[in-house]
């Protein structure tokens, strides 16, 4: 094992040893037989140099220069979850040229190094591994997915590398011992008691389904309905499950279909879950869909069409096109700056608020900044109001900065409604 930072060794001492025995054997085992396929992604702000990104002797942080911060992203680009990837990676490069175009944070442009790792997780610990220990990135920003970023965590922790705003509601990245993790969004827990209490008390539904993937993301969310339903004294009445990375799910619905739920909560990517709704649609299965924000707003509601109409989804960020927000304003103008064809989403917004996060904290840094003063003050700065999008992070032993969770329904254009009680919309 590599000489553990002295970020990462104060916490190795503190951190449950189920925990840690866990990454690290993920680390370890999954790391050997790692890909080294790269699968580097489109550069839209000027591509670092070897001289650019390595360690200035005037500074005491990797990736810091006089004149540039480095930051890495391991995604999917390519794939069934492709937009997810695409999407949270254009919108942290448009908050990082937006400030680029201000003249910096203390005078440095922020860059950001994008790999694509397909959803992989092997992928994305080879990614991860050399981004930190190749090109030297002072943090990793905009991971996407659960499986992927359990396995990379390890890595990062390692190495007491920031590990910024990943793309995932899971429970495990929130363990308060995770020092270098800084989350933005709700947790999948979160999303799915919203969906649990809306099913009950709005309409008093008692026969409520799970699809959910069959990895770490899948039984993350598939956990939270499970706690949610406990909490009400409640079951599961089916249970439907499929591979990642794939479409599979014809098994799963017949699965589902046995138990004859009246709605039906989704843990997937996209086009799973498309593909499974379509396939209900076909034997007229009459159940309420719902899904996670994982799963993609944009991508789900252009994949079903008009079948989407009535599918239900859980944001942890406000809506893109919401200009009456100051942050949205300003996200649509940077968006717009950076490219004239990105339409707004979700994702692209959570990207856009990912970078404004890690801006946040840089400035607070000052001119010196360093990995240790970059996770210090994101936890311990109070308040981070991102323009009507609060984050407040109550010290050290608390990694997720936003609670908000709030339920949206596709409407029979394929837009996205908000919805507060569920007997108003009933489809």
């Amino acid at each position: 094992m590599k000489t553990v930072s002295c970020l990462a060794a104060t916490s190795l001492a503190r951190i449950g040893i189920r925990v840690l025995v866990g990454f690290v054997l993920v680390a370890n085992l999954v790391g050997c037989s790692a890909t080294t396929q790269d699968g580097e992604s489109a550069v839209v702000e000027p591509t670092p140099t070897p001289e650019s990104v390595a360690e200035d002797p005037q500074t005491s942080a990797p990736g810091v220069t006089a004149g540039q911060i480095l930051f890495g992203q391991s995604a999917a680009s390519t794939g069934p979850a492709g937009e997810l990837g695409q999407n949270m990676e254009f919108g942290i490069r448009a908050a990082f040229h937006e400030i680029n175009q201000q003249g910096g944070v203390h005078g440095r442009e922020l860059i950001l190094l994008s790999f694509d790792d397909k959803y992989e997780p092997e992928l994305a610990i080879a990614n991860t591994r050399k981004l930190i220990e190749e090109h030297g990135v002072f943090a990793l920003i905009g991971a996407v997915g659960t499986p992927t970023s359990r396995s990379a965590v390890p890595v990062a922790f390692e190495a007491g590398v920031p590990y910024i705003a990943p793309f995932t509601g899971a429970e495990i990245l929130r363990n308060p011992d995770l020092v270098n993790v800084i989350n933005l969004r709700a947790s999948y827990y979160q999303e799915t008691e919203e969906m649990v209490e809306r099913l009950t008390a709005d309409l008093g539904i008692t026969r409520i389904g799970v699809l959910y993937q069959d990895d770490s993301y899948g039984r993350a969310g598939y956990n939270g309905v499970r706690l949610a339903l406990e909490k009400r004294d409640m079951e599961m009445v089916s249970i439907g499950v499929y591979t990642r990375n794939t479409t599979a799910v014809k098994a799963a619905l017949l699965d589902l279909r046995r138990g004859e739920p009246e709605a039906v909560i989704m843990i997937g990517a996209y086009n799973p879950v498309a593909a499974l709704i379509k396939w209900a649609r076909q034997i007229d299965m009459d159940a309420i869909f719902m899904t996670v924000s994982f799963v993609g707003s944009n991508a789900l509601a252009e994949e079903l069409g008009p079948e989407g109409e009535g599918v239900f989804v859980t944001q942890v960020v406000p809506f893109p096109t919401d200009r009456t927000l100051p942050i949205v304003k300003e996200y649509l103008d940077a968006t717009r700056e950076l490219s004239s064809w990105h339409d707004p989403s979700f994702v692209s917004l959570e990207g856009y608020l990912a970078g404004r996060l890690a801006i946040a904290a840089l400035q607070h840094c000052g001119s010196e900044p360093t990995r240790q003063c970059f996770l210090e003050s994101v936890r311990n700065i109070g308040l981070i109001d991102l323009g009507g999008f609060r984050l407040n992070y109550e010290g050290m032993n608390d990694n997720q900065g936003s609670d908000e969770v709030f339920l949206t329904m596709i409407d029979s254009d394929g837009n996205y409604q908000s919805v507060s009680t569920l007997r108003d919309v009933q489809p």
